[in-house]
């Protein structure tokens, strides 16, 4: 686990095992998606993308529940930010382009879009057929393409993207450049529960 001091520790396995029990069509992607591929660099949160269906949507959105989801907002304690009248269905998760959550197994954010090197915005049924499946946390998931996921820290051009962009670099270069087949298996992961 990540220890987050504003909140829950990070319990990877928890939120892989409560989406995949509620069948949620997801990729994860982020900085766990890069831990995933060997990155030893620590991530607070756990970032995925969903399947933009109604039926899935409302599917994360039991997940969620489940987990006690509320939203992280800057300025707002965990307990104020309980207070606020959240929906979680799939109409307000269709809404949210990004939406940050706090839940009792650590920060968890849902994502629309991941952009590529050109800022083009990519959503899951984009990026699925990239994706590598792969054992992770003790559960079988799907993770973005390793090349999607160094083109979207490309993009975003943040002090930490630029820090762990070396290491990925790194990573991908020792792959090969050919991409990853979707039946690839990794197992383990620096930071996974």
């Amino acid at each position: 686990m990540t220890t987050n001091p504003e909140g829950p520790p990070l319990d990877v396995e928890r939120i892989l095992e409560t989406l995949n029990r509620h069948k949620v069509d997801f990729l994860v992607v982020g900085g766990t998606a890069a831990n995933a591929y060997g990155a030893i660099r620590t991530t607070k949160d756990f970032d995925c993308m969903a399947m933009r269906s109604d039926e899935n949507l409302a599917r994360l959105g039991d997940a969620m529940k489940e987990l006690h989801a509320r939203l992280r907002v800057g300025g707002l304690t965990d307990a104020e930010a309980q207070q606020l009248p959240v929906r979680l269905d799939a109409k307000a998760l269709k809404a949210m382009e990004i939406s940050t959550w706090r839940t009792d197994a650590g920060d968890f954010d849902v994502l629309a879009h991941m952009p590529n090197r050109r800022g083009q915005r990519l959503g899951y049924e984009d990026l699925v057929s990239r994706a590598v499946t792969i054992r992770f946390a003790n559960s079988q998931v799907q993770v973005a393409a390793l090349e999607d996921i160094i083109a979207s820290k490309e993009w975003a051009d943040r002090p930490k993207d630029h820090e762990a962009l070396p290491e990925l670099h790194d990573i991908n270069s020792r792959r090969g450049s050919d991409p990853p087949t979707p039946s690839e298996s990794l197992t383990g992961c620096a930071g996974a529960p």
